[in-house]
């Protein structure tokens, strides 16, 4: 739509140009408030203190609008193992400041392990079938944003995609533009905020950590060390210098240990009584349940494994009681035996 683009282009210097003349004006032309956004991610990320606060301090300098016009807004790089909240910080920051949590543009690099799989970002190569229409997994609208929000594009799990497939992206967070192969194509990530997600160094960071929590280390009280210099390690094996200096930050996620199990099993609760409030429902688990929900958790999985609990024996519980009681409003799910039952509640 050149023309709704062009009038667009027009009234945003016509703005610059009133405030140019009315003297200094500093509102921003983002229409989000950090404060808003982090108020949701804490409320459904834990154990991130760190990373949550570096997510702030971004949001703060993209409000105020005084990064360099050359380049995306930001470019991150969250690193941890599975199921800690990597993907769903970002999933979170697009329901924060688009209303919808698939408001970004998220590529699957797992999919792009071969490197001719690089055509399927840039599109294909001059005399290469499909190089005229310019194809890409990139959707446009997500990616670009609008004058008063900017793009978000999530590039999960990035260390499985082949290095052919990571070099197409060094111009893209250096310069903030895709130029594809063709030539008769761009895309803009100048308003785009760029995140990368990715397991490298954490299985051995967690290995390394095993192995001083048991036999002779462990006797001795030997430190496990620092795992950041594994992480590290791993880091420069997967990817070029040339790569990693073209990232704003790179944030380390923690393993979701004992002690954040019951802030789990309540963000799992609220997001199911959510659910429920389509059916004019209510839950509240009995203390037993919440125990044995939390009973036998792997730190391995993660925040997952909480949700597969919920999903396997909980829920099911929960929807016969729903089919039995269509006109209860409100539910206790307790234990008998080992066995999940879900009443009707009494005040």
């Amino acid at each position: 739509m050149p023309f709704i683009n062009e009038r667009l282009e027009a009234n945003r210097e016509t703005i610059e140009k009133n405030r140019a003349a009315s003297g200094p004006v500093r509102a921003s032309r983002f229409r989000f408030e950090p404060e808003a956004v982090m108020a949701r991610l804490r409320e459904n990320i834990v154990g991130q203190d760190e990373a949550l606060a570096a997510m702030e301090s971004m949001l703060v300098r993209v409000k105020a609008d005084i990064g360099e016009d050359s380049r995306p807004l930001a470019v991150h790089l969250f690193l941890g193992p599975t199921g800690v909240g990597k993907t769903e910080t970002v999933r979170l920051i697009a329901e924060a400041i688009h209303g919808n949590r698939d408001g970004l543009c998220r590529i699957d690099m797992n999919t792009l392990a071969q490197e001719h799989y690089a055509a399927a970002l840039t599109g294909a190569p001059p005399g290469y079938v499909g190089s005229k229409e310019g194809h890409s997994l990139f959707d446009l609208d997500k990616v670009q944003g609008s004058f008063s929000k900017p793009g978000i594009v999530l590039f999960d799990e990035i260390e499985k995609a082949s290095k052919e497939v990571v070099r197409t992206l060094l111009n893209v967070l250096d310069t903030g533009r895709l130029v594809f192969p063709s030539g008769n194509r761009e895309i803009d990530f100048r308003n785009t905020l760029i995140f990368m997600t990715s397991n490298a160094g954490a299985l051995d960071a967690e290995a390394h950590e095993q192995n001083y929590q048991r036999g002779w280390r462990r006797w001795l009280r030997l430190s496990a060390g620092n795992g950041e210099a594994i992480r590290d390690t791993a880091l420069r094996r997967h990817f070029d210098p040339e790569f990693l200096n073209r990232i704003d930050q790179i944030l380390t996620f923690n393993r979701l240990t004992d002690n954040w199990l019951e802030a789990l099993l309540d963000i799992e609760l609220a997001g199911l009584n959510r659910r429920l409030s389509r059916k004019h429902a209510e839950l509240s688990l009995s203390p037993e349940l919440r125990e044995e929900l939390c009973r036998g958790y792997d730190a391995r999985y993660g925040a997952r494994e909480l949700l597969r609990a919920f999903r396997q024996r909980l829920e099911p519980a929960v929807a016969r009681a729903l089919l039995a009681y269509p006109d209860c409003r409100r539910f206790e799910a307790g234990l008998q035996g080992r066995k999940v039952t879900v009443h009707q509640y009494v005040e």
